[in-house]
């Protein structure tokens, strides 16, 4: 299997989104996903897609969801339990010559394959925003930080934030 990487933005009490939405604006966060997640098979369940709205540009997007009327259009794949999902990620891994998958939310999809995630690329926001979303928890004696940047504010960031990457210890 390839490998796994988990990426999310988390405030300091673990919310992760609010109202299909996240709770925050962080254009610097924003740029910095795109740039881990180019060119890559983007791992996501259905109420993450809807939230987002559209596939991604530059990624193929798979969908873990139940749902088996749900049938996105623009070549979204969609695996109805984590394996088959899996396995369509590392086929779009294969076409897009990329080297991991990588997880993008939400809190069912995450705490799925924690288990099986290599790498945790985590944005720490600096803030306690409402939300009804929240990630699940991780055992930290699991995980090596190997890289830590911030706090970072841009002009077009709602809060102050730390990028923290995380290899399973």
């Amino acid at each position: 299997m390839l490998p796994l990487a988990q990426i999310v933005a988390v405030a300091e009490n673990g919310v992760i989104g609010k109202d299909q939405s996240l709770p925050w604006h962080l254009s610097s966060d924003l740029k910095r996903f795109r740039t881990l997640t180019w060119g890559r098979p983007v791992l996501m369940g259905r109420r993450t897609f809807l939230s987002i709205g559209r596939p991604l540009p530059g990624r193929i997007s798979v969908v873990l969801t139940s749902d088996r009327d749900f049938q996105p259009e623009g070549g979204v794949r969609v695996g109805h339990d984590l394996g088959e999902a899996l396995t369509l990620a590392e086929q779009a891994a294969l076409e897009l010559g990329a080297e991991d998958i990588m997880v993008i939310g939400g809190q069912r999809v995450f705490a799925e394959t924690l288990p099986l995630a290599d790498t945790i690329h985590l944005t720490r926001v600096h803030a306690t925003p409402a939300g009804d979303v929240v990630l699940p928890p991780f055992d930290p004696a699991e995980w090596r930080e190997v890289e830590r940047e911030g706090p970072i504010q841009g002009p077009k960031d709602d809060y102050p934030f730390t990028y923290i990457t995380l290899t399973r210890a």
